[in-house]
């Protein structure tokens, strides 16, 4: 898991955040295990309540609008958000336009520079690309 700040931030913030991520989940219409999984790990590093963590499951079916995702967010959680939904995109190795525009989007509320969401997107490659040299080293290191 990353190391982070979530859990300091104030519970509705961590609760908008998590909005954001089950709002993300529905952007390109599927939901795949690696999201699934990315969206569980986060979620985990929110430190909501079962009442809230019940809530946020439930958007997942029928998630709210992105306006009122972003509306709780302060801009440390917004670039959380950004960052984890950043993550959660290309968890399945790909990152569709709709999801594309929606990543922008989100950047262009929070004020971010123009470039953040191709900044974030390198890091996300350049992270799942030392993970998966982690995974060939311990398949070398079999005997």
């Amino acid at each position: 898991m990353l190391p982070d700040t979530i859990h300091k931030l104030p519970q509705s913030e961590r609760f908008a955040y998590a909005q954001l991520l089950a709002y993300m989940t529905r952007v390109d219409n599927e939901l795949t295990v690696e999201e699934m999984s990315m969206f569980e790990q986060r979620l985990g590093t929110a430190l909501l309540s079962p009442k809230q963590r019940k809530l946020i499951r439930a958007s997942l079916k029928n998630p709210p609008s992105l306006d009122e995702c972003l509306e709780n967010l302060g801009d440390e959680a917004g670039r959380l958000a950004l960052r984890d939904a950043v993550l959660m995109s290309a968890s399945d190795g790909n990152v569709d336009e709709d999801e594309r525009d929606i990543l922008e989007e989100i950047s262009e509320h929070l004020g971010l520079k123009d470039d953040a969401v191709d900044r974030l997107l390198e890091w996300t490659v350049e992270g799942y690309a030392w993970m998966q040299i982690g995974y060939d080293l311990l398949n070398d290191l079999s005997r």
